[in-house]
């Protein structure tokens, strides 16, 4: 029921999806059971292929997550609590970021050791292939042992789902000496250094975004909201004005569907509110991968080593 064309897109994507993913993988539906099943009729879709729950209310896009979160029998907090108690393997929305952000730390909660779950996104590298990019808007402000945490999980994620064995993490600054930045990137640059958790390759400016430099950019939220946000911009842009380029077409989020996000205990992939029937279709497809590369259990196994931080 999440999302600015809700509940269409989300439906036609799982009609989408029907034809990429296998019978064994069971798809629940959490919403308006009435609206779901006229759907699943009017496609000619097997009603028993699916599980539907009815859910009667709805976080709206515009809602507080705190407040939006204590509306318990809406999509997405159903969806958060079968996730927790294992009815379901992995819960996807395009509703309300902020909401299924702190639904999801109340319910699933965050793994034991992570201090802050973040949210990435894909970054297109101009020569082919994809890097990510961390974190993109939950936590504005981080102190720096939490970016150091977010070159952990986006490593682990790159080796699990984008299928780089040794990604290169670098630490997003205004200049590429250990001493430039503010005050919180200066004093991560150190802990980057000294750990042996990932390949750090020293800080990265913005030029370097896009290039085979790096795989994983490390910044706070704040920086890492504008950035993306700039860079849907541009795209949108160039679509506006007819324009067509290979590399700056792969910016479109509906070849990606959506992210998950890094460091809470079940899997929980958050789209954008404007997603097509397409981008649905991706989020089905990156779930079943989430659980098959069985990368929660790689991001616990990270949090209970030991650091050689002192």
């Amino acid at each position: 029921m999440g999302g600015d064309f809700a509940p269409a897109a989300a439906l036609e994507g799982l009609a989408l999806a029907c034809r990429e993913v296998g019978d064994d993988i069971g798809l629940t539906l959490i919403g308006d059971s009435q609206i779901i099943r006229d759907f699943l009729a009017k496609k000619g879709l097997p009603e028993s292929r699916f599980h539907i729950v009815h859910t009667t209310q709805v976080i709206e896009m515009g809602e507080s997550p705190t407040k939006a979160i204590g509306k318990q029998d809406t999509s997405i907090m159903t969806g958060l609590r079968m996730l927790k108690t294992g009815e379901i393997d992995v819960f996807l929305s395009a509703g309300n970021t902020g909401a299924v952000y702190v639904g999801a730390l109340y319910t699933v909660k965050a793994i034991e050791g992570v201090l802050r779950p973040a949210m990435p996104s894909l970054v297109p590298k101009e020569h082919g292939g994809l890097g990510l990019i961390l974190d993109v808007g939950a936590n504005a402000d981080c102190k720096p042992d939490v970016l150091l945490q977010f070159g952990v999980l986006g490593a682990i994620y790159c080796k699990s789902i984008l299928g780089i064995s040794n990604p290169k993490v670098g630490l997003l600054n205004i200049g590429s000496e250990p001493e430039k930045g503010n005050l919180v990137t200066q004093a991560a640059y150190p802990m980057f250094e000294a750990s042996d958790r990932f390949d750090f390759i020293g800080n990265v400016e913005g030029y370097d975004l896009f290039s085979d430099k790096v795989d994983v950019i490390v910044c706070d939220g704040f920086t890492g909201n504008v950035l993306l946000k700039t860079a849907e911009t541009i795209f949108e842009i160039v679509k506006k004005r007819k324009g067509s380029d290979e590399f700056l077409d792969r910016f479109d989020y509906q070849n990606y569907g959506g992210l998950p996000i890094l460091g809470v205990n079940k899997p929980v992939i958050i789209g954008h509110g404007v997603s097509s029937p397409e981008a649905f279709s991706q989020m089905i497809q990156l779930g079943v991968q989430l659980v098959n590369s069985n990368m929660i259990e790689k991001i616990k196994q990270a949090a209970m080593e030991p650091s050689n931080i002192q």
